[in-house]
């Protein structure tokens, strides 16, 4: 049995599905046909003995319940009708005597049963009796005392009909068998084409690589099917294009810094030349300078493309985080960048969980982004105001010169930057990672016109407030 299975795994499931309906289908033919045997068989002979039982209750009934009137029937009507009678004679104690119209050799095969019919014992008798020249239906009924009016009939003609519907049975049940599989392995090719057709896709796709949409007809359960495998391989897409641009907004953002940390290590190696002029030295600590600031921005780039391109979350330390504490740390990494820039916070007691290096990252991206924008000595606000007993929204604004509308939507987006934000230092991925930690907290983050004229940027976060 072990040894078949690997060949039945190579069968494919439109043959497996035509296989199990002809299957089926013979197991269907086969009961029906032995019902249907069956039946035919019990009514034809149901028929047959109540004709017999009629014929022999009349003759009783008539002149041939007398010895002399039997002996004058013709041989030939008998004959010719396929039938034998006889009048059988069985007193209480002597043994019985059978009178038939051409003698005890015509008369058809006698028993028990017709004995005790004559002798009273039984009203009537039907059994299935054989003789030199075949089987008969036998029949007896009483016909006076001590007598019993006996017709058997040859059933050859009944066997003959019954084996003839014997073999066209399974004759027509094959018949009905090859249709079924036909049609089972019709029904599997029409059912199972959506299937082919998600099977040619994802073989198309694994050479390819393209991800091209599936066409969808109907509403059944493959339809949706298919809808999901097109959504999938619409995310899959949109995947593949959110890459392709991280990797060309990456390659660009990363051109910059790294052709001018470039230039200026060119220019330290051509001063160190023997026969070259001599660098100042308040140029090359100028240039060194320079250097170094151009590898924090490279490492501070690098560790947010690393951040944002990773597909699955990093694992966060969750863990209760009391909203202010991370609002106040990151306040001081952020004035001590903003310079003249002042901070006016108003923050309430909020408790959270969730990351807090995570968390004070993106508040701290925010401040920093209201303080490039905002003018010298410009006011950020900083205000938390809780909407309702479980959600919380923390407002940075400043009084720069705010967000164009055609913008709003997109300032979120991974190195989107405004036109007038190019000239402006920065890779345009801090806006991004706020989303990206407001998403794993389970908050989100907008933007919108501020009433002191500059950007307002929200972060909304879930939590409660501590209790007293």
């Amino acid at each position: 049995m072990r040894s078949r299975l690997p060949a039945l795994r190579h069968i494919s499931l439109r043959a497996r599905i035509g296989i199990l309906a002809a299957l089926v289908a013979a197991v269907a033919v086969v009961l029906v046909s032995v019902a249907a045997f069956v039946i035919v068989r019990a009514n034809i002979l149901a028929t047959l003995d109540d004709n017999l039982l009629q014929r022999a209750s009349a003759a009783a009934q008539s002149e041939l319940s007398d010895p002399a009137s039997l002996a004058g029937i013709p041989p030939e009507v008998l004959g010719a009708a396929d039938i034998r009678i006889a009048l059988l004679q069985a007193g209480p104690t002597g043994p019985p005597r059978a009178l038939s119209a051409e003698g005890p050799a015509s008369a058809p095969p006698l028993g028990d049963e017709e004995v005790s019919v004559a002798r009273g014992t039984q009203d009537y008798s039907v059994r299935t009796a054989g003789s030199a020249d075949g089987a008969y239906r036998v029949v007896a009924v009483q016909a006076g005392e001590g007598r019993a009016l006996v017709i058997g009939q040859r059933l050859a003609p009944t066997q003959e009909v019954l084996t003839k519907l014997g073999v066209a049975l399974p004759i027509i049940g094959g018949i009905g068998v090859a249709l079924a599989a036909i049609a089972g392995v019709a029904v599997a090719r029409a059912g199972l084409r959506p299937v082919q057709r998600l099977t040619t896709a994802t073989e198309r796709i694994a050479t390819t690589g393209q991800l091209d949409p599936i066409p969808v007809s109907g509403s059944d359960e493959l339809a949706r099917l298919t809808h999901s495998f097109n959504e999938m391989l619409g995310g899959l897409a949109a995947s593949q294009e959110q890459q392709r641009r991280l990797v060309a907004d990456a390659g660009h953002e990363l051109r910059t810094p790294l052709t001018s940390l470039r230039t200026n290590l060119e220019l330290l190696a051509a001063a160190d030349r023997p026969g070259a002029p001599l660098l100042p030295e308040s140029d090359r600590a100028e240039i060194l300078d320079d250097v170094r600031a151009q590898v924090e921005e490279l490492s501070q780039l690098v560790g947010d493309l690393v951040e944002l391109a990773r597909d699955d979350a990093p694992r966060m330390m969750a863990e209760p985080v009391e909203l202010t504490d991370v609002v106040d740390r990151a306040l001081e990494r952020a004035r001590r960048r903003a310079g003249d820039i002042e901070f006016e916070v108003h923050l309430v007691p909020w408790t959270l969980v969730g990351d807090s290096t995570a968390l004070e990252r993106a508040v701290l991206n925010l401040l920093d982004n209201a303080a490039k924008w905002s003018p010298p000595d410009g006011r950020v606000r900083v205000e938390a105001k809780v909407l309702d007993e479980w959600t919380v929204v923390l407002e940075v604004a400043d009084q720069g010169p705010g967000i164009a509308d055609e913008d709003l939507p997109h300032v979120f987006d991974r190195f989107y930057r405004a036109d007038q934000a190019r000239t402006m230092p920065g890779s345009g991925l801090g806006l991004a990672i706020v989303r990206q930690v407001a998403g794993r907290h389970g908050g989100a983050v907008w933007a919108q016109r501020a009433p002191e004229g500059g950007a307002l940027l929200v972060l909304r976060l879930p939590g409660r407030r501590p209790t007293e």
